[in-house]
């Protein structure tokens, strides 16, 4: 969309009609809104300064993006946001060439954008890098990686600091409290008043001079971190005012060095429901604009839910039992407890590297420490996990949420991997619940683990609804054969795999025998042994990346004992990044719902009857 011919009335037009159609569709789909709500006259006013056909756009996370996506071609396909086969809710190359780099998770947005700058200075172009970042994510390390060599190389590079005073959770920090408060400092607010109460007595020729060291006063104040870090610093300004923005930006943009643009703005903007600190507003499913409700709520409670409530009845009578999260406190199950137990549970912010490292010294002086995270973040911190986890070999627990397909969130936050990169790591032991009742247990047996420890529960309900099969303790390393039939196939399901298993033995007319594995490290490897004697089909069902997964843990087990006559087949993830959709959508693009595991199963049955 042409916009550098609008006059700013008319700027603030489009900006209206962008916030009307995000509404629109996301009260329909599902998706982020008060962030991106928040971001729309900033990136209205990147697109007007700067060209994104050649200057590379930078969004941190990216969930911000969606005005972005409106004035790149995309207004009529913003209908599919989120949809399989539709538009991502994140920044994609693949699917747009405005769009310069695929992002998901926070704080790469700078690093991102000094690599930029340097292949631009070698290739001798006149391209300018522009980032966006939130608060939120100055509170993680990386950043001032990228920043301290910014600062020392001075590539010109424009930062847009997006501070609304919080991320998806209240920002937590040093860092991020000083850019949000500088302003409210008694220092600051005493020098205001006395300006103030000079200003009364004062002709309106000096009142006009003092009103502009007020203002000057306002501009260098909180840019002393970054200016000692070598980098031009701007603002604060109204994130909101598009003829400031624009002004601004093209001061930034002919300074042809390092700036950083501090831009207040309000999340959730233009729509009086979300704006301020509602952090259930941050994501969303279909909701009535009018009332806010939900359209739809789940019958059964959430794995999430399960966790957090068990959690908090262990740490009311234990008081070893602490806990940290990174951002994530109401996504993970913390908020009850970082509410009730201030003291024993942290939000550390996004800095899952340190959230998992600060974890082991309260280990190792007796404490027993959940870190509660997203499968796709606690790949930020993996060799926190190996390094300061593993090696000392300390009670941490890891209560892994997210874990399988997360739908709509795509590529980037589907729980694939967690099995398959922690497994290699001496010391680490992998258990999985297979529904709401087993998870309570396992989050007792982890309690009182006194090793390196992760479960594993997915995204919304289980599969497999409570009481169907016994939930017998956690036992280290020991399996529970849930079903026993004549017939010479196995189906073994580990954590939500069991229920798909189940679902798909309910398909088939066959004596199928079921075994819950509960634990991938270490392996039940006397029952399995036991198994193989018995049955000589195997099917494994996980949610989980096949390469390196649970059927090469059961298939490296045999191949370690020489038991060559069982044909496993695993039903695990194939080796792609998994796509956004719906997640009955996306089960059915990789043939994982209980039919077609059924129909697959009946025609590899049906090839190895004709082979033999």
């Amino acid at each position: 969309m042409d916009i550098k011919n609008k006059s700013i009335k008319e700027l603030e037009e489009l900006s209206q009609q962008i916030r009307e159609r995000i509404l629109e569709v996301v009260s329909q789909k599902g998706g982020h809104l008060s962030s991106t709500l928040g971001a729309v006259e900033l990136i209205v006013a990147m697109h007007y300064v700067f060209d994104a056909k050649k200057d590379p756009f930078i969004f941190d996370v990216s969930h911000q993006a969606y005005a972005h996506k409106l004035l790149t071609d995309r207004w009529e396909k913003f209908e599919s946001l989120r949809q399989f086969g539709g538009i991502s809710g994140y920044t994609k190359p693949t699917e747009s060439p405005y769009d310069y780099w695929v992002a998901g998770h926070s704080s790469t947005s700078i690093s991102l954008a000094v690599g930029a700058a340097k292949a631009i200075a070698l290739k001798k172009e006149q391209r300018t890098p522009v980032a966006l970042i939130g608060d939120g994510a100055m509170s993680a390390g990386m950043v001032y990686e990228a920043l301290n060599e910014l600062g020392d190389r001075k590539y010109p590079v424009v930062i847009i600091l997006n501070d609304n005073e919080m991320s998806i959770a209240k920002p937590i920090g040093a860092i991020s409290k000083y850019l949000s408060q500088k302003m409210a400092s008694p220092f600051y607010q005493n020098m205001k008043k006395r300006i103030e109460k000079l200003l009364e007595n004062l002709p309106e020729s000096a009142t006009y001079m003092a009103k502009k060291f007020e203002e000057s006063f306002r501009l260098i104040t909180p840019g002393i971190l970054f200016e000692e870090l070598g980098i031009e610093y701007i603002g604060p300004i109204d994130g909101h005012d598009l003829e400031a923005l624009i002004k601004t930006l093209n001061i930034a943009k002919e300074l042809k060095k390092p700036v950083i643009i501090h831009a207040q703005t309000l999340k959730g903007k233009g729509y009086k429901m979300a704006e301020g600190y509602f952090e259930h507003w941050h994501g969303v499913g279909p909701f009535d604009i009018k009332s806010g409700e939900p359209l739809k709520k789940s019958s059964k409670p959430s794995a999430t839910s399960i966790f957090s409530k068990k959690l908090l009845e262990l740490a009311k009578n234990d008081e070893k039992i602490v806990g940290v999260t990174a951002a994530m406190p109401s996504g993970t199950g913390l908020k009850p407890l970082l509410e009730k137990f201030n003291d024993r549970f942290w939000d550390v912010g996004i800095a899952e590297q340190h959230a998992v490292t600060s974890m082991g010294p309260l280990a190792k002086e007796g404490f027993k420490p959940f870190v509660a995270i997203y499968s796709t973040f606690l790949q930020r911190g993996y060799d926190q996990v190996i390094h300061d986890i593993a090696l000392m070999d300390v009670g941490v627990k890891f209560a892994i949420d997210r874990a399988g397909i997360v739908g709509e969130d795509g590529e980037t936050h589907q729980g694939a991997f967690d099995i398959n990169y922690l497994r290699p790591i001496p010391n680490m032991h992998l258990f999985a619940p297979r529904d709401g009742e087993t998870l309570k247990k396992a989050v007792e047996f982890a309690a009182n683990f006194e090793r390196p420890i992760a479960f594993r529960y997915p995204r919304g309900a289980f599969i497999l609804d409570d009481g169907v099969f016994n939930p017998e303790d956690f036992r280290l390393g020991k399996a529970q054969m849930l079903i026993r039939n004549d017939g010479d196939i196995l189906f073994v399901g580990y954590g939500n795999g069991v229920g798909r298993a189940y679902e798909t033995i309910k398909e088939l007319d066959k004596d199928i025998s079921l075994l819950d594995l509960r634990f991938v490290k270490p392996l039940d490897e006397e029952l399995l042994k036991e198994l193989s004697n018995r049955y000589k089909r195997w099917y494994v069902f996980s949610d989980s990346a096949a390469l390196g997964g649970v059927g090469s843990a059961i298939e490296e087990f045999f191949a370690k004992e020489g038991i060559e006559d069982i044909k496993l087949t695993t039903f695990e993830y194939p080796d792609i990044f998994i796509p956004h959709g719906k997640t009955e959508d996306v089960e059915r693009f990789l043939g994982i719902t209980p039919k077609q595991l059924a129909k697959r199963v009946e025609e590899i049955e049906k090839k190895d009857s004709r082979l033999s």
